[in-house]
C-alpha cells in the first residue's frame, strides 16, 4: 500500500472531480462507458470514476501512472464486484500489442498528455480493426467569454501541471487513422463526447 499522504490525495482528487462532473458534465461517464464492449482499455483510469458505468459483460483493464489512483480504483472495483486488471503504464507507451482490445475509453486526461496526436495513435495502435475509441474532455468553449477564462486559466495550469484547456482531440483524430461515428459537446461547448472507430 501506499502511504496515508498519497492515498489521502487520491481521495481528494475523487471527491473534487465528483463535484466537478454533477454540476458540468453529469452523463458524460454513463455516454461514454455505455458504448464499450468487449476488452476494453481505460487509459488514465484514475480513482476508477467511470467504473461503475460500463456494462456487465466489459473485460476492463485500466492504467495510469499513478500508484495510489490505481489502488483506490482497484478497491472501487471490489465495492462494485467488478473484475479489473490494472497496471502502472503510459498512454503515451501502452504495453499491449497491436489489435488487442474492442474499446478504448479516455476521459478527461487527454487535456494532460504532451501531445494529443501521437497519444490517439498509440490508442488507435491498440485497438482492434472494428474497435471503438470512446473519449470526454474539457475543450476550447464555443463561448468566447467561457474561451476567454480558458484561456487565462491555462497561463496557470499549463506551467503547473500541464492541463490544457483549449485543446481539440477530435481535430486529431483523422491524422491518428481514427474516424468519428457521434460527438457531442455540452456546457458552452466546453466538453466534448466522442465516439470513434479505426478508419478502414
Amino acid at each position: 500500500m501506499r502511504d496515508r499522504s498519497t492515498q489521502a490525495a487520491a481521495a481528494r482528487f475523487d471527491t473534487m472531480m465528483r463535484g466537478l462532473e454533477e454540476r458540468f458534465f453529469p452523463d458524460a461517464r454513463q455516454w461514454v462507458c455505455s458504448r464499450a464492449v468487449g476488452s476494453t482499455l481505460e487509459i488514465a483510469i484514475g480513482t476508477g470514476l467511470n467504473l461503475a458505468h460500463y456494462p456487465d459483460e466489459v473485460e476492463l483493464t485500466g492504467i495510469d501512472l499513478n500508484v495510489a489512483a490505481l489502488e483506490f480504483a482497484a478497491g472501487r472495483a471490489r465495492g462494485l464486484g467488478r473484475e479489473l486488471r490494472t497496471e502502472v503504464a503510459d498512454a503515451l507507451a501502452l504495453p499491449y500489442p497491436d489489435g488487442h482490445f474492442d474499446s478504448v475509453v479516455c476521459t478527461f486526461a487527454l487535456c494532460e498528455v504532451p501531445q494529443v496526436g501521437p497519444a490517439l495513435t498509440e490508442f488507435a495502435r491498440v485497438l482492434r480493426p472494428t474497435g471503438r475509441l470512446l473519449l470526454a474532455d474539457h475543450i476550447a468553449a464555443t463561448n468566447p467569454l467561457v474561451w476567454l477564462g480558458q484561456r487565462l486559466l491555462e497561463a496557470a495550469t499549463i506551467p503547473i501541471s500541464g492541463e490544457h484547456f483549449t485543446r481539440r482531440p477530435l481535430e486529431d483524430l483523422a491524422a491518428a487513422g481514427l474516424m468519428v461515428l457521434e460527438s457531442q459537446r455540452r456546457t458552452n461547448g466546453a466538453i466534448e463526447y466522442v465516439h470513434a472507430r479505426r478508419a478502414q
